[in-house]
C-alpha cells in the first residue's frame, strides 16, 4: 500500500447532513431523512429498475418490517444501498 492509498479526501461537495423528504408508502405519507448522496443513489437505483422512487422505497420497507428487530427506514435504505454498491463492486459493474 502506497502513501497515496492511505490518503483520504472529502467527497465532492463536502460532507452534507441529512435532507428530509416526504414519500408515500402503502398509501400513507412518511418523512425520511437521508444525506443527498443516498437520495441520489436511491434515485439511480429506481431508474435502473424502472420503478418510481416511492415504489423502490416501499419494497425496501416491506423487506425491513419483516425483520426480527427492524431498523428504522432510513437505516434500512442506507444498508440496502451499501449492499447494492458492494455487490456491483464485487461483480465489476461499477
Amino acid at each position: 500500500m502506497t502513501r497515496a492509498d492511505r490518503t483520504i479526501v472529502a467527497p465532492d461537495g463536502g460532507f452534507v447532513g441529512p435532507v428530509k423528504r416526504s414519500i408515500t408508502i402503502a398509501g400513507h405519507q412518511t418523512s425520511i431523512s437521508l444525506e443527498p448522496l443516498f437520495w441520489q443513489a436511491l434515485e439511480q437505483e429506481a431508474v435502473r429498475r424502472a420503478l418510481p422512487l416511492s415504489a423502490l422505497v416501499a419494497q425496501i420497507d416491506a423487506l425491513r418490517i419483516v425483520e426480527r428487530d427492524p431498523p428504522n427506514l432510513a437505516s434500512a435504505l442506507r444498508t440496502w444501498l451499501l449492499v447494492q454498491w458492494c455487490d456491483k463492486d464485487a461483480s465489476g459493474s461499477h
